[in-house]
């Protein structure tokens, strides 16, 4: 019964969270907001959504390892969606392809991969009610956005034409009443999906752990997938990576605010098994750096080397947290 009830519960979760990062990203292009800088931050930030609520309604229950999971589970799942974007792309590997700017959102993701790991193997002194964790997290990510944003501006103005046109027909009320409208619905669905996965961790015997990296990490990054390939559709790549990338360094905000949240300290009281999560993200990270620096020419068959050896890592991820579940 806690099977159905989780898929019906990702189900409302997918499509509410589709419909609240379209209508994010036309509020964006009604407003007049930079495009390359709002796939990086804006997008992210939406379709990441039902990962923040998610983790404010496990922090609240006291289910450290669901929020945790989540979060790492979202981030593993993210650079997984770079090798199905890589199959839809055509003759040409993705990552050869791809502008350089995605380097920093790369470089950035390594950082916040490192401060994760130290805050669940280390966890050092408290400040208040948060770690050290939750204020290195937040200047970390203004310093990315920031700086992305002043690499962005660089970017020629075709892509940010292209998809005005496509949002042309929607008045600005009738967006703002959609964000409210499938916000809610998010906020709704994702609040329960916490309490379910410690239900099925407890029926199935999987862990809490294991269940919040490999279920609820893949459920709420679903609305992810459906958004990239909206983007990869239109033909604007750079867009659909730029929303995975960006959606994991806001993910990792999310633990900071999850570490607000949790009475007590959040990152003490995490299993250790998600430091095999840490380490298989910032494998998946440098196989990312180096496809873009090499640049392949061909693909194996449908995918390149590089996109691949994520699918692999993702699995043998998967495969690693089971057997310290």
């Amino acid at each position: 019964m806690s099977w159905i009830a989780f898929l019906l519960v990702a189900l409302v979760v997918v499509l509410a969270g589709y419909r609240v990062a379209f209508y994010g990203d036309a509020l964006a292009e009604k407003r007049g907001w930079g495009r390359a800088w709002v796939g990086l931050v804006l997008v992210a930030a939406t379709t990441s959504l039902p990962e923040l609520l998610t983790g404010t309604s496990a922090a609240l229950q006291g289910l450290v390892d669901i929020a945790v999971g989540d979060v790492l589970g979202s981030t593993l799942f993210n650079l997984v969606i770079l090798s199905l974007l890589d199959a839809v792309s055509g003759r040409v590997p993705l990552l050869g392809r791809l502008y350089p700017g995605h380097t920093l959102a790369v470089g950035f993701g390594l950082l916040f991969l490192t401060l994760q790991g130290a805050a669940l193997w280390w966890g050092g002194p408290l400040w208040g009610p948060v770690s050290w964790y939750a204020p290195a997290a937040l200047a970390l990510y203004l310093l990315a956005t920031r700086l992305t944003f002043l690499y962005e501006r660089r970017r020629p103005a075709m892509e940010v034409e292209r998809l005005e046109r496509f949002y042309e027909h929607l008045g600005e009320a009738q967006v703002v009443r959609g964000y409210a409208l499938w916000g809610s619905v998010v906020v709704l669905a994702a609040s329960l999906l916490p309490g379910l996965a410690e239900r099925l961790a407890e029926e199935t015997g999987l862990g809490a752990s294991f269940v919040g990296t490999a279920l609820v990490g893949a459920t709420t990054s679903l609305p992810e997938v459906v958004v990239t390939l909206s983007a990869a559709r239109l033909g604007a790549f750079d867009l659909a990576v730029g929303n995975v990338l960006g959606s994991n360094l806001f993910n990792a905000l999310i633990l900071a605010w999850d570490d607000l949240l949790f009475p007590g300290a959040f990152f003490g009281e995490a299993h250790g098994s998600h430091l095999a999560a840490i380490l298989v993200a910032l494998a998946m990270y440098g196989v990312i750096l180096v496809g873009m620096s090499y640049q392949a020419l061909r693909k194996l068959a449908v995918l390149s080397w590089d996109t691949l050896a994520l699918v692999g890592l993702y699995l043998l991820g998967l495969l690693w947290l089971y057997a310290l579940r």
